[in-house]
This record gives structure tokens, C-alpha cells and sequence, in this order.
């Protein structure tokens, strides 16, 4: 299964987002994410529809995966879709009906995506895998970067990918250069990071390596 790399926006320099975009386009990253956090669901604030925005105008060949760590997601659907998404993640632990809303999602023509996390067992993800294109095991608790990897996260990716071989798996939060491995080794194929990443001196070098499972 194809490995792809996912920077993540929320490590680049706020001052100068539209930069931290291009540089991931010109460093032939798979995909952009993009963290929007509301304080009611994760202790922190993040990024509004006009920065989805921004990532299209600026960067309009580069996937936007946009991943609302929400509590209400299913109120901010449409609007994130207007402005560019070409992804949305929703949470399981989300108050909203999260089989409902990750049809609404495909209905506006962007690719779904479940959340778990790290406190959420796998199976919980087990009754929406039919209505998304892929899942989201974060393995670091929601809400700030340049956090560790909880290894033990990964064993849920080994639980998700033995029941679902050909399913898009994506983890998120503490990869680097020696967790990255530990990642692909469990089963991963979509990978986030986000201050390593954006920390590199080149990262199209990361990046590179990273695709040929060498980072």
C-alpha cells in the first residue's frame, strides 16, 4: 500500500502560513493537514475556514485534509467543505451521530475519515469503517504539537489494518525519524508530522525519505 505524507500545518510559523503551504507543495509532501481545534473539545484554538482557503489559493494542487477535533462537527461541515477541503476527519468521541455525518461528508464530495483517540479502544471505530474511506489513530492526545508517540496507540493500527488490509490507516502526532518506522511497521500508511517535518532543513529530503521508508 502507497505510503503518503501528511505535513502538519499547525508546526509552521503562523506569521507566515502562506510560506509554510508552499513549502510543503514544493516539497512534493502527498497531502496538507489541517488541524481545527475548538477549546471546548481539545485545550487549544487553532484555524478557521479562511485558512483552508488560504491553502487553496496558494497551494490549489495540494491535497487539504482537514481534521476537525470538534465537538460539534457536523455544524461546521459545509462550510469547510466551501472552502477548499478536500478531506474531513471527525471525531468518534464527537457529540454528534458520527454514521450520519461521515455520509453528509462523501455528499459534499470530500473523502471521510473516523478518529479515535489514544484513550478510545480500536473497536469503537469498528461500526463507521463502511462509511469511511479511511481512519485516524492519533497517537498523542489531541490538542498541542511536538508531543511524544504513545506506542501503545499502535497496536490499534495493527488491530485496524489485520481487519481491513486495504484501508487508508493514518496516524498523527510524535513521528519523526525513529517513530516513523515504528508507525509503518504496525500498519500505517498515512503519515502526519508536523514539527519534525516543518523542523527540517530541507524537507523535501524528509519527505523523500520518508516515502522510501528510510527517514
Amino acid at each position: 500500500m502507497k505510503t503518503e505524507i501528511l505535513p502538519s500545518l499547525l508546526a509552521a510559523d503562523i506569521g507566515c502560513l502562506a510560506d509554510g503551504i508552499v513549502r510543503a507543495e514544493k516539497a512534493r509532501a502527498d497531502r496538507l493537514h489541517i488541524d481545527i481545534m475548538d477549546p471546548s473539545f481539545v485545550p487549544n484554538i487553532s484555524f478557521s475556514p479562511d485558512v483552508v482557503a488560504l491553502c487553496r489559493r496558494v497551494a490549489p494542487g495540494l491535497h487539504r485534509n482537514v481534521h476537525l477535533m470538534m465537538s460539534r462537527p457536523d455544524l461546521y461541515l459545509e462550510v469547510f467543505a466551501k472552502a477548499g477541503a478536500d478531506s474531513i476527519q471527525i471525531h468518534y468521541e464527537a457529540d454528534c451521530d458520527p454514521h450520519r455525518e461521515l455520509r453528509r461528508i462523501r455528499e459534499l464530495g470530500c473523502r471521510s475519515a473516523i478518529v479515535i483517540n489514544p484513550e478510545t479502544p480500536a473497536e469503537k471505530a469498528l461500526a463507521y469503517l463502511d462509511e469511511a474511506d479511511e481512519v485516524l489513530v492519533m497517537t498523542v492526545r489531541p490538542g498541542y504539537g511536538g508531543q511524544k508517540l504513545m506506542p501503545e496507540c499502535l497496536d490499534k493500527v495493527s488491530f485496524l489494518r489485520r481487519l481491513r488490509p486495504e484501508m487508508g490507516i493514518m496516524v498523527d502526532g510524535g513521528i519523526n525519524g525513529e517513530t516513523f518506522a515504528e508507525a509503518l511497521a504496525a500498519g500505517a500508511n498515512l503519515i502526519v508530522s508536523g514539527s519534525w517535518l516543518y523542523g527540517a532543513d530541507d524537507m523535501g529530503e524528509a519527505i523523500a525519505r520518508m516515502k522510501a521508508g528510510r527517514a
